[in-house]
């Protein structure tokens, strides 16, 4: 071991050296950075550095040297890919820097003795977000994000692609002054005079994430105090560091009873008893060394049956502080390898090794810079790079590489995939600079050409869903953006300048990189509700399911499940059996005993005494007879009760006229809510008063009228109370109380004789000719009333009522509500449940499906209904030329996940679940969990797109995939999905037919149309490789997929000029 401090590797003043604070070293280990209290950034040869000693030798010293900043710069760093270098200084800014390859056009600074640059390092971004000094930055280990703290107490995250600040974290309480990231990129921690390590975990920002892409980013995990309890505040920095196979953490300036000390944290568990012991002062700064070493030759080291090496390296650990003493320890001792005392006259403030781990640089303030070389063998052996990411992989890190390109036509898809994007940023930029705002977004596969009727369901007069009715001449008009004005005002705003000339200030917005993140983002809608924060939580789509059932009670409908032997609740004071006695006496006349069920059991009636007087009449007359059924069902829902009128109504619109400026939501213009009234109202007046005759059964008939904007259309009598009517622009129907449905046409010619049912229905909805019923039992009923069929034998809602996993018990078991039930326009029923689970029923396998849960909303990345959820995915697709085919199920999959985060994540129901995956994600065996999860959640969103006939949100969904898998580096998955796309997709789509059973068929992966859920397949299989294209490690498999699809025809002439 040996030191270097040449003389000229100083920051010097006229008097005096300047005060070092900080010192990098770059990736490829040929420049060192140094940052004083002169102002000045300085870039240093290594290489001269290493050969000071030689009075021979040429090289070139200093490389560069940058003044930026007005005071005192207190850290500088290189990024990770050695593409910028960024610091920090108490002038609150954040300075990053770029190397131009082009050679410097100016000399040294005029009236200085500095020499002439070597190197052209230009000014590439000012970043302020600080309000105090900033102590100390760091890059994540893919360069991804820039992260800076400060005497503000702020922790900044800036964008590593675009340097827009992405989030300030204000979780510490006072200065905050030392800053490591996590090897496994996956946490990163901060050191504060509040005397705290505060761990945050986060997920690395695609290219062109944005500041509200990552609000639910950079998560505190935990907050770390023990160690720091008593620590001095005298410290100028606490630089902390994380060890490179990512197990441990050095937290500086630490204390051991009265001691100072180096606390080492556990990673997952975050805690720790091991304390390096040794310093007289405060430790400001502890450094591992990148390399992982082992006590042995790498030769001599014992191998396994493969001929890999077997696990047993050590790592290697610098501090020094205020005692101006620098200590190197290595984790398989537990005494310092090395103590060296008075390095420097004044505190060192900064360590930095080099790439290869062998050399150690030391900044002191009192100027000096020295190197400290370590002989082979001193500190240990030094393993190759690819055991730090065998050690990290555990974690789920690893770098991947930048790839060979795979021949000329790898290259060009490449550059066919990246122009796509750029499209895209175009668009989204173009959008955030207010440009096309008068037109509607699309999203979530809404098609304003295939809008259905809004309809009134079951007495709700809201004029929310109303539609307005069409005029003849009528024509759309344009929807002004409030905003648009103010943007275009900003956008030509005029300032003059100090010498009096004009100048428009440009509008500031954020910078967009060359591709684009496979993490979800959100959308931007330019619609006239933006500022409505109600309407901005639904889905911005039009829904392809029945209007929501008004009569369901707050909370949902309640249901219970039975077991299979219900007995009498025992009454005390009588003898057993003595109930059950008195019951079959009392039924041996014919009579039925009413019993009340209740969780003891079976308990008989009590005699109540009648109401005398005038009883004014409710909004409801009386609760529905119950029939018999139940008593012996395992499953009960809540009846609705009788009310004295049901009110039903739509609007006659038909869906291939729609209007195209009208929405399911309010249109609001100004303050003022837009509506317009159904034409069409279908009413059911139940009798009120007693029996004309006397005798109960001889009631008034129930009177049942539909009207078109209060004029009669037709009237019919049943001689039973309604419960429920619905109705759309094929026919009108109405339930009643003794479990019958009855249908009529628009006209009111009666379609059927009634359909007579097992139990009180409680749920009646319609789409177009489709009817649901849900009755008091638990089961579903679908009918095509125009085809008089059903597509499938009725099904209980007992399997999603969660009955399986209930014993057969004595006792009623409340399972969880019935939130919704709906059908679709093709007749698939679709049921939330207040637990947050959704399903949807599947005719052509018999079983329900779970399409949205919990799970899902706690782990996957994906998981955002409030904004798109599925992003602008449209920038590498080519149009198809199916885009008139009907849009089924739009809308489905967003229902459902919005209603799962309304019932769970919204109402805190999911907070022991959301408790438990966060303590899973630093355990060892769930690193790769949250991936893991993400990926099961597209595939569950492409089965259930599918499944439902979901043909714009299957494209959507498939191309998030997609890019989720290119990002990946899942090889097998991404040779299966391109593979199964491909299909037969040079087989004549007219020879196939275009019949529904054809259209049913296509949504199965392997199935052999040359569709796939609507889409052709080769148009789903271009949009796919274009995407994947700029990975060029899946280059392999995706160039014979772009020569098969001529992706990269039209460039002949640049295949030949490259290999050439």
């Amino acid at each position: 071991m040996h030191f270097i401090r040449p003389v000229w590797l100083t920051h010097g003043g006229e008097k005096k050296d300047f005060e070092v604070y900080s010192c990098h070293i770059s990736p490829d280990g040929n420049r060192l950075v140094t940052a004083a209290g002169d102002g000045h950034v300085r870039v240093w040869s290594t290489d001269a550095i290493y050969n000071a000693a030689d009075p021979t030798s040429t090289r070139p010293r200093q490389l560069a040297s940058m003044s930026y900043h007005s005071g005192t710069i207190h850290t500088v760093r290189f990024s990770s890919s050695g593409k910028f270098l960024a610091s920090g200084a108490d002038d609150k800014i954040v300075c990053v820097y770029a190397l131009d390859p082009n050679p410097p056009s100016h000399a040294a600074t005029f009236g200085t003795n500095e020499a002439p640059p070597v190197e052209n390092w230009r000014i590439f971004r000012r970043l302020i977000g600080h309000d105090n000094d900033v102590q100390d930055l760091g890059w994540s280990y893919d360069s991804s994000i820039l992260v800076s703290v400060g005497l503000d107490s702020k922790v900044v995250v800036w964008s590593g692609h675009t340097f827009e600040k992405l989030k300030t974290l204000p979780n510490h309480q006072s200065h905050v002054k030392g800053l490591t990231f996590d090897p496994a990129n996956k946490y990163f921690a901060t050191a504060s005079d509040d005397r705290t390590v505060k761990i945050f975990r986060f997920t690395p920002p695609g290219p062109n994430s944005t500041a509200h892409d990552q609000m639910n980013n950079f998560i505190l995990e935990k907050t770390i105090s023990a160690p720091f309890v008593a620590s001095p505040l005298t410290t100028y920095f606490r630089r902390c560091s994380w060890s490179p196979d990512g197990n441990h953490i050095a937290a500086a300036n630490a204390v051991n009873g009265p001691v100072s000390s180096v606390a080492i944290v556990n990673r997952g568990s975050w805690d720790g008893d091991i304390h390096l012991i040794g310093h007289e002062g405060p430790v400001e700064v502890c450094a591992f060394s990148p390399r992982l070493f082992s006590k042995q030759p790498i030769e001599s080291l014992p191998r396994g049956p493969n001929g890999q090496l077997i696990p047993n390296f050590v790592t290697v650990i610098a501090c020094a502080g205020q005692d101006k003493a620098l200590s190197v320890w290595i984790t398989s001792n537990p005494r310092p390898l090395l103590i060296t005392q008075e390095l420097a006259v004044k505190a060192i403030s900064d360590l930095a090794w080099s790439p290869d781990g062998k050399n150690l640089f030391v900044t002191s303030l009192d100027g000096s810079i020295t190197t400290v070389v370590f002989e082979e063998g001193e500190l240990g052996y030094s393993v190759s790079i690819e055991e730090n990411e065998k050690a990290l992989a555990k974690y789920g890190g690893g770098r991947r590489g930048a790839g060979f390109i795979e021949g000329p036509s790898g290259l060009l898809l490449e550059e066919r995939s990246k122009e796509g994007e750029i499209r895209g940023v175009e668009g989204r930029m173009g959008a955030l600079m207010g440009d096309g705002v008068g037109q509607p977004a699309t999203t979530n596969g809404d098609n304003q050409s295939s809008r259905p009727p809004n309809m009134l369901v079951n007495g709700t007069n809201s004029a929310a869903d109303a539609r307005t009715e069409p005029t003849p001449d009528s024509k759309p008009q344009e929807t002004k953006d409030p905003h648009a004005a103010k943007l275009e005002r900003l956008k030509q705003r005029v300032t003059i300048t100090k010498d009096g000339k004009k100048r428009i200030a440009p509008l500031l917005v954020s910078s967009s990189g060359a591709a684009e993140s496979s993490l979800p983002r959100t959308q931007l809608l330019a619609s006239a509700s933006n500022g409505q924060s109600a309407a901005n939580d639904a889905p911005k789509t039009i829904l392809d399911l029945s209007k929501p059932f008004d009569g369901l009670p707050k909370g949902g409908l309640a249901a219970l499940l039975l077991g299979n032997r219900r007995k009498l609740a025992p009454t005390e004071g009588e003898e057993e059996g003595h109930a059950e006695k008195k019951l079959a006496a009392a039924s041996r006349n014919g009579a039925v005993p009413i019993v009340s069920n209740t969780v003891d059991g079976l308990v008989q009636a009590q005699n109540t005494v009648p109401v005398s007087g005038q009883v004014p009449t409710p909004e409801f007359i009386r609760p529905a007879i119950l029939n018999a059924s139940l008593i012996t069902s395992q499953v009960r829902l809540a009846v609705p009760k009788v009310r004295s009128i049901v009110v039903g109504g739509f609007s006659s619109v038909p869906e291939s006229n729609p209007q195209p400026n009208v929405s399911a939501e309010p249109a609001v213009n100004g303050n003022s809510v837009v509506t317009a009234p159904m034409d069409l109202m279908f009413e059911a007046r139940n009798p009120t008063g007693p029996s004309p005759t006397g005798r109960p059964e001889d009631r008034e008939p129930s009177r049942l009228a539909v009207t078109r904007r209060g004029q009669p259309v037709w009237q019919d009598f049943l001689p039973r109370s309604v419960l429920l009517v619905t109705g759309s622009q094929d026919f009108w129907a109405a339930a009643c109380e003794d479990g019958s449905i009855y249908t009529w046409t628009p006209a009111g010619r009666r379609m059927t004789s009634a359909m007579i049912l097992e139990s009180q229905p409680v749920i009646l909805e319609s789409k177009d000719s489709w009817l649901l019923c849900l009755t008091a039992v638990g089961i579903c009923y679908v009918w095509d009333v125009k085809n008089d069929s059903s597509p499938h034998p009725p099904v209980s809602l007992a399997p999603i009522l969660d009955i399986a996993i209930h014993s057969l018990q004595a006792h009623t078991t409340k399972a969880p509500a019935v939130t919704s039930a709906h059908v679709t326009s093709e007749g698939r029923i679709v049921v939330t449940l207040t637990n947050g689970d959704g399903y949807a029923y599947s005719p052509s396998k018999y079983v329900w499906q779970r399409l949205s849960e919990v799970w899902w909303a706690v782990g996957s990345q994906y998981w955002n209904t409030a904004d798109s959820s599925v992003g602008n995915l449209n920038s590498t697709t080519t149009s198809s030329a199916g885009q008139g085919a009907p849009n089924v199920s739009a809308g489905v999959i967003p229902y459902l996940e919005k209603q799962t985060t309304n019932e769970t994540l919204v109402r805190g129901r999911a907070y022991f679940l959301q408790r438990l995956v966060k303590q899973l994600l630093p355990r060892e065996g769930f690193e790769g969990l949250e991936s893991s999860v993400s990926i099961a959640h597209l595939e569950n969103r492409l089965a259930a797109a599918m499944m439902l006939g979901a043909r714009e949100e299957f494209q959507m969904y498939l191309y998030m995939y997609a890019r989720r898998l290119g990002a990946e580096g899942l090889k097998p998955k991404v040779e299966e999905l391109l593979r199964i796309l491909l299909g037969d997709i040079y087989q004549d789509s007219e020879e196939m037919g275009a019949s529904l059973d054809q259209a049913i068929a296509d949504r199965t992966w392997d199935s052999s149309t040359a569709t796939l859920c609507g889409w052709p397949r080769k148009d789903l299989l271009k949009g796919v490789v274009l995407i994947l294209g700029k990975h060029r490690d899946l280059q392999r498999i995706t160039v014979p997929y772009a020569k098969l699809l001529r992706v990269t025809e039209g460039s002949s002439e640049a295949d030949h000029i490259m290999e050439t």
